[in-house]
């Protein structure tokens, strides 16, 4: 007979005298990525490598802390890298449409900003005073005077050779007009028409040819007026550009010197040159196109990424991937009821931040964000930002908007994910491997022995002193340890989820200050862990009571025949719990069916009905293994509406339907649990905690708790990490639990008979079954008439 577990087997306990600290204050700190040794060196590899598609995914669930664990990796070689340089925007004079990047050193763009406010400061102020200065209104005058003198004397020599032949140029409101002088006054005046009409025919024919005459001369004369003009202007302009380039002159100069290994800034200071030139007038008031203001605002430069004050290179992390947050976007403003835009509007996203450094991105959100993931995958196969909206990007708008000139990208993407997302990329995205060839797998569990638990608690006192905690005496040490086996679900492993132990540092710390002590003890973490379960303990208690009251039917006192107890997890959320099930089978003589009510009503899901497809190939070859099996049976979860799944209650269907058949009575007062394979060995299965603490809480809600018991495979048993109570109940011989390796273990437990004698038991009842099967038919055969009677019946 099987001998229970003892009460070390259920619990492996950590003892804080093996600590040679006294509190985790002078711990050394540790590296977070401490037992992720296949992780580190996939990040390693993956950050060193610069060739194109050599991105990273972090293969991780979210307890994991995979942000701070990446951070902390990317942020240490980060700091031994070169400082990527500045990045700026330009206008561009030749297509305002499209703005120019300009590449910096780092902490050059600051110092570039700076100098063209201070270019323009001085332009606003040097080129009016220019422009009012004595100088230039003199030669402005001067050369008015000379084209006016210029534009006189053509008339006046029209004038005069008039007067010579007695003709008068006279200057009406309707421009200018010939008239004959009056040859009977001695001053210059007009003949009357009178007179006029009065001359000679001779006479007025010769006066009107040497008007004809003049006039032609006159309209060639005031022909020549717009020439002199455009040649008055070109004058103006020329003096004008002389002085502006004056004014702009030593400014600019210094500016091209500083940067004169700069080609790309030159060019714009070059450009910034030819704008003040060619927009002479915006500076004359002479109703210009421009204002001053709107040609020095070109001057300056939109500085999207400053490097001034940054050491090695950026490590990026952005939580919202959107696709604007991604590439950028472009901000607009209302002018006279109208969106309007321009290059300094252009604002920076994530990759350009990270650019020449790395980019850390969540995988969910970057898959939920529209088009982001698309853009992602753009980006990274062109090797440069393009900002652009995602409408522009998709085609789905006609307006003309900016089209900046896309970006170089050097940049090194980690993607934070699931194990689920990173296979489900694989298989459904051709060009996810092609971007993202490294993979970094974060361990879930990390192994326990005395030398990692050393190094554990280093990690325990890094994660209390990073959150400003207090530190933890061994007996916190040591309950901390013990919690993470519990949640890693092993003896010999620890959770490696550091978001839970964070947690439960944290909460610990608040029952520590609750009861005035500077330390965080193992009492403190105990009712930490305590606080925890009774706040999210609520259904389980509804489960409980439910059970108790007799409104879900468990038995646990007694035996009864067909009918066992079984044990299920229930998971919501993150809380997990367990409770029995009962099940029951029936059999009679059949024809070797066995009917699983799960699955006939569609309730029962693949694992489960494998599990018992299993169970009657056992059944089948264990009890009659050279003939049929006469057998009708039928299996069911009681009371089960929510549907059932999984293998592990096979071993508890197998001894209720041996049970059925033998016509033994199973203990009421045992649970079973484990999977079966088709030899009847017992297999481990999951959650093994959580059930048995689970039968043990309705034990314990009925009082009892003596003589009960739960079966379990034995390749579970180093995953038992139970609470107080059961471990306490177990120590006093009040409640056992058994480690099963064959079902006939289970069946001798439950029915207190050898494995022999229960097996003579069943194969005599399925030989009884058997014969009334034939009997059944030998009926049948008889009371059928034979074809020969039914001849001469016809």
């Amino acid at each position: 007979m099987l001998e229970p577990l003892a009460a070390e087997q259920i619990y492996r306990a950590c003892s804080g005298e093996g600590f040679d600290f006294t509190t985790t204050e002078g711990l050394e700190p540790l590296d977070l990525l401490y037992g992720h040794d296949r992780a580190r060196e996939a990040l390693s590899f993956g950050t060193a490598i610069r060739s194109d598609g050599f991105n990273l995914y972090v293969l991780g669930d979210p307890g994991h802390g995979r942000h701070d664990l990446v951070e902390q990796f990317l942020a240490q070689r980060a700091a031994a890298e070169d400082t990527p340089g500045d990045w700026a925007y330009r206008y561009n004079f030749d297509d305002p449409t499209s703005p120019r990047y300009l590449a910096l050193p780092a902490g050059m763009g600051r110092q570039l900003v700076a100098d063209l406010t201070q270019l323009v400061d001085e332009l606003r102020a040097a080129i009016p005073a220019l422009l009012e200065s004595e100088e230039y209104q003199n030669r402005l005058q001067d050369l008015n005077q000379a084209m006016g003198e210029r534009q006189r004397d053509a008339i006046e020599a029209i004038r005069r050779e008039a007067r010579e032949q007695d003709i008068l140029l006279v200057s009406t409101p309707n421009g200018f007009t010939f008239a004959p002088v009056d040859g009977k006054a001695d001053s210059d005046a007009m003949m009357s028409p009178e007179d006029f009409r009065a001359l000679p025919k001779g006479d007025k024919e010769r006066i009107e040819a040497t008007v004809e005459i003049l006039q032609r001369k006159l309209t060639q004369a005031i022909r020549q007026m717009p020439l002199l003009a455009r040649e008055l202007r070109q004058q103006v302009d020329t003096l004008n550009a002389e002085m502006l380039t004056t004014a702009i002159g030593a400014p600019l100069n210094e500016l091209e010197e500083r940067y004169r290994q700069q080609p790309a800034v030159l060019e714009h200071l070059d450009a910034c040159r030819q704008a003040v030139l060619s927009h002479a007038a915006a500076f004359l008031a002479e109703n210009p196109e421009l204002s001053p203001e709107a040609v020095f605002s070109r001057f300056q430069v939109n500085l999207l990424v400053d490097n001034a004050e940054a050491k090695g290179a950026p490590v990026v992390y952005q939580d919202l991937p959107s696709h604007q947050h991604l590439v950028g976007r472009t901000e607009h403003h209302v002018h006279n009821g109208t969106l309007v835009t321009d290059f300094s509007l252009i604002r920076a996203g994530a990759l350009h931040r990270a650019n020449g450094g790395y980019l850390v991105l969540d995988v969910r959100g970057l898959l939920t964000q529209p088009g982001a993931w698309e853009t992602l995958k753009r980006v990274l196969r062109a090797g440069q930002i393009r900002t652009e909206s995602l409408e522009q990007a998709y085609g789905l708008i006609s307006t003309v908007s900016l089209e900046p000139e896309p970006i170089p990208l050097d940049v090194k993407v980690v993607l934070l994910g699931e194990r689920l997302f990173y296979y489900l990329l694989c298989e459904h995205d051709p060009e996810f491997l092609e971007l993202f060839k490294v993979q970094a797998d974060l361990e879930d569990t990390l192994d326990r022995d005395p030398a990692n638990q050393a190094l554990y608690a280093r990690m325990i006192a890094t994660l209390a002193r990073d959150a400003g905690l207090q530190p933890l005496d061994r007996g916190g040490v040591a309950a901390v340890i013990e919690r993470a086996s519990r949640l890693a679900s092993d003896q010999r492993k620890l959770t490696a989820r550091q978001r839970e132990l964070r947690d439960l540092l944290r909460e610990a710390q608040h029952w520590a200050m609750e009861a005035g002590a500077t330390t965080i003890g193992r009492e403190h973490v105990e009712t930490a862990i305590e606080q925890q379960l009774r706040r999210a303990s609520r259904l389980r208690e509804r489960s409980h009571e439910a059970i108790h009251r007799g409104i879900v039917m468990i038995a646990t006192q007694g035996e009864a025949v067909g009918q066992v107890n079984g044990l299920s997890v229930l998971s919501l959320g993150d809380f997990a719990f367990g409770q029995p099930s009962r099940i029951t089978a029936t059999a009679r003589p059949g024809s070797g069916q066995l009917v699983d009510i799960e699955r006939e009503a569609r309730m029962g899901g693949r694992i489960h009905t494998k599990g018992v497809m299993i169970i009657a190939r056992y059944l089948a070859n264990r009890y009659a293994p050279d003939t049929t099996l006469s057998l009708s049976a039928s299996l069911a979860f009681e009371q089960s509406y929510g549907g059932v799944d999984g293998d592990s209650a096979s071993v508890a269907e197998i001894c209720a339907l041996v049970s059925a058949i033998s016509k033994v009575p199973l203990k009421q007062a045992f649970a079973v649990t484990g999977s079966v394979n088709q030899r009847g060995e017992v297999q481990a299965v999951g959650g093994v905690n959580e059930k048995i603490e689970g039968f043990f809480d309705v034990c314990a809600a009925r009082g009892e708790v003596d003589g009960h018991a739960v079966l379990l495979p034995a390749s579970n048993v180093e995953h038992l990490m139970l609470k107080q109570a059961v471990r306490a109940a177990v120590e006093a011989g009040r409640f056992r639990i058994y480690a099963i390796h064959h079902v006939d273990d289970a069946l001798a437990l439950l029915t207190g008979l050898a494995p022999s004698e229960l097996e003579q038991r069943v194969t005599r009842r399925l030989a009884a079954f058997s014969a009334a099967v034939k009997a059944a038919r030998a009926d049948d055969d008889s009371a059928a008439p034979s074809s020969e009677e039914a001849d001469d019946e016809q």
